[in-house]
């Protein structure tokens, strides 16, 4: 078992980063990252959280995901889409999130290509998911990017996405599922779940 992996509140063992205890970080570990998905608003939300996240911790962004949540309406791509210029002015006073004019109309910007862009996200990630590999043994082992998913960004820059970096579209493919990176010795490590999720 990895360095990197203690046991948790309930007895198993996970990715250090999840916690000892019964938090919300240690349920999305469980729940979330690493989970494959083909739940359209869950995979919005993930590119999103990675939108707020260039810059920052993923601990600041991950503490705000309920406020961004209810900011950008369920993450439900369409009515993000339609969403105005009154609206943004209306985020841009909302202290509950993270006031980033940039960010905000990317998020927006974004809802507009995942409706009409093609291939979609969903058949794009999907062509990134076939390729298996032991689970790493420690963090140091984890990178920040792949060539995969440095061409991953380049299709969706191509698309109009915004804020889609080859770092932020591999932690992308890490909480979708497209790859699953917990670390050797984690209960999660040899999971490859497909059931959607994100509703």
């Amino acid at each position: 078992m990895s360095n990197d992996v203690i046991i948790g509140y309930d007895g198993k063992p996970r990715c250090e980063w999840a916690g000892a205890d019964d938090t919300a970080l240690s349920r999305y570990h469980d729940e979330v990252w690493g989970t494959r998905t083909r739940d359209e608003s869950a995979m919005f939300e993930a590119l999103t959280l990675g939108v707020f996240q260039a810059g920052l911790s993923w601990k600041v962004v991950f503490n705000k995901r309920d406020a961004f949540r209810k900011a950008f309406r369920g993450f439900d791509v369409a009515e993000v889409a339609a969403m105005t210029d009154v609206d943004v002015e209306h985020l841009m006073d909302d202290a509950s999130i993270i006031r980033n004019r940039s960010k905000i109309e990317a998020t927006i910007g974004n809802a507009h290509v995942m409706l009409s862009a093609s291939p979609g996200m969903l058949v794009l990630a999907e062509s990134y998911g076939r390729t298996r590999r032991r689970a790493p043994r420690s963090y140091a082992e984890l990178p920040t990017s792949t060539p995969q998913a440095a061409d991953f960004a380049r299709q969706l820059k191509a698309q109009g996405y915004h804020f889609v970096g080859p770092t932020s579209v591999y932690a992308f493919m890490q909480n979708v599922g497209v790859i699953n990176d917990h670390l050797h010795g984690c209960f999660r490590a040899a999971d490859h779940r497909t059931a959607p999720r994100g509703e």
